[in-house]
């Protein structure tokens, strides 16, 4: 397949601070989700083409809202909150949780879930979290493995490798696929690429 979606003519849409917030729920949006040092933002702004489209923070956690990006009229690529690092009161973690909850079980326009992980060390507890609750939902699930480009192409094998055996012990109901990907580096970007056109066609 062919990339055929302008990712670089994505725009920012709107910051909503809950789903009931967020737009209308129509069309197709595709979700980032990930521990807040996961590096989401710089995937974003990777796929995107711009490096001032989504914010990246030096202090983890920053990111408290549904940050939606419009790639045309009816498709969104959606940044949720980061999750599992930020020092933020228990409260808030709490309002998050059942934030993302809702959001990953209610939204019919939602047709794919990207989950951030940092290669070295991932499938955290709240990665898990997240994964199982997507799959309860019967939502598609791409793992993308962050930050590849800190570790030889050895060790990318077998943490991917480790991550496929750790998932099919998990005997989950969503369809999971993963790559390895590097923003700084744009591995993988291709594949990524065509895995959200798969999605949002």
């Amino acid at each position: 397949m062919s990339n055929t979606i302008s990712f670089n003519k994505t725009e920012f849409l709107i910051s909503a601070p809950s789903i009931t917030k967020s737009p209308a729920d129509t069309g197709r949006e595709v979700a980032f989700a990930g521990r807040s040092n996961s590096g989401k933002s710089s995937v974003i702004n990777a796929l995107t083409n711009n490096k001032k489209l989504a914010r990246t923070s030096k202090t983890p956690g920053r990111t408290q809202l549904l940050n939606f990006f419009s790639l045309s009229e009816d498709r969104r690529l959606v940044d949720l909150p980061g999750y599992g690092f930020a020092k933020v009161p228990k409260a808030i973690k709490k309002k998050w949780d059942l934030s993302l909850a809702g959001y990953l079980q209610e939204r019919r326009s939602l047709k794919g879930l990207l989950i951030l992980m940092d290669i070295r060390h991932p499938l955290q507890k709240y990665d898990w979290q997240i994964i199982h609750w997507a799959s309860e939902s019967a939502m598609p699930i791409h793992l993308l493995l962050t930050k590849s480009d800190k570790l030889k192409k050895g060790a990318i094998n077998n943490t991917i490798l480790k991550v496929k055996r750790e998932l099919k012990q998990a005997s989950l109901k969503a369809n999971i696929s993963l790559q390895a990907f590097s923003s700084l580096k744009k591995t993988g970007l291709y594949e990524l690429k065509e895995q959200l056109e798969e999605w949002l066609e």
